[in-house]
């Protein structure tokens, strides 16, 4: 019974099909006269809920389209806010970089940042000025702030700087106005103490103020006189009364750095302080 029921089905559907065949057939044949005004019945009766589910069809599709448009710009509008900051700080050490160069006149190479040397290692990273381009091993790296780092070891294209936050990092300084001569090194090598410095060596009658700037003293001939190291904030510690030590804020932080400059040659020598006071970038 069912395998008859499911062929008189077919066949029903075979005549309604062949049916629909010959009415387009004849309805094609009929002069236009006539067939407009059939197809226009046919469109606001049998095919008008058709038509209107078609437009809503479309209208679903555009509102859709417009929805993903909505959300792209808005992803862009928040990545872009997210590094905006970055992108203001960066522009600012590149300006500071471009007005330093002309000041300096000479003996000076730029480079660029390229990734640390080791991926456990945050204390030094790797530029983009070797030998080729005449940088030597001990040559300060500077940004417009203040000291970066010194050159550790050079290659043909490229050079590891050793940061000043590197536990064998020492240097030569004193304060600004000249009263004050110390060493300053890494404040610790592990964790937050070490992206701070210390300026060891004060005898214990000479104070030093917070707020006073630190600059490299030019003694010893690696580092040239005027360089800023950073900042007093404080004193570290005490030693048997003979002593202190200061706790220093330094005037760069490497991991914000992208850009360098690699000091060179002899027209560096002198006091180059009021170099880095004029290229100090304000936002």
């Amino acid at each position: 019974m069912a395998l008859r029921a499911d062929r008189y089905a077919s066949r029903a559907d075979t005549l309604v099909f062949i049916g629909c065949v010959l009415l387009s057939l004849a309805a094609m044949g009929l002069p236009d006269r006539l067939r407009d005004p059939f197809a226009r019945t046919l469109r606001q009766t049998v095919l008008a809920p058709l038509l209107a589910l078609q437009q809503q069809t479309e209208r679903i599709s555009a509102a859709l389209e417009r929805y993903d448009e909505v959300v792209a710009q808005r992803d862009s509008a928040a990545l872009a806010a997210t590094f905006l900051a970055e992108l203001r700080s960066e522009n600012l050490r590149l300006r500071g970089l471009l007005g330093l160069g002309p000041r300096l006149g000479s003996g000076y190479i730029p480079a660029e940042v390229l990734h640390q040397t080791e991926p456990t290692n945050a204390l030094t990273f790797l530029v983009s000025a070797g030998r080729k381009q005449g940088v030597k091993p001990l040559s300060a790296v500077v940004s417009p702030e203040g000291l970066v780092g010194i050159v550790s070891s050079v290659d043909a294209q490229t050079s590891v700087v050793v940061s000043w936050a590197h536990p064998e990092f020492r240097a030569s300084a004193m304060a600004a106005d000249g009263s004050v001569y110390g060493i300053v090194a890494p404040h610790g090598s592990e964790g937050p103490r070490s992206w701070l410095l210390e300026l060891q060596g004060v005898a214990y009658s000479q104070l030093v103020p917070d707020g006073a700037t630190i600059l490299t003293s030019g003694l010893g001939g690696v580092l040239p006189r005027g360089i800023p190291l950073g900042t007093v904030v404080g004193v570290a510690g005490e030693a048997g009364g003979w002593e202190r030590t200061y706790l220093v804020r330094p005037a760069v932080h490497p991991a914000g750095v992208t850009h360098v400059m690699i000091l060179t040659g002899p027209p560096l020598r002198g006091d180059l302080r009021s170099l880095f006071e004029a290229g100090s970038p304000t936002p």
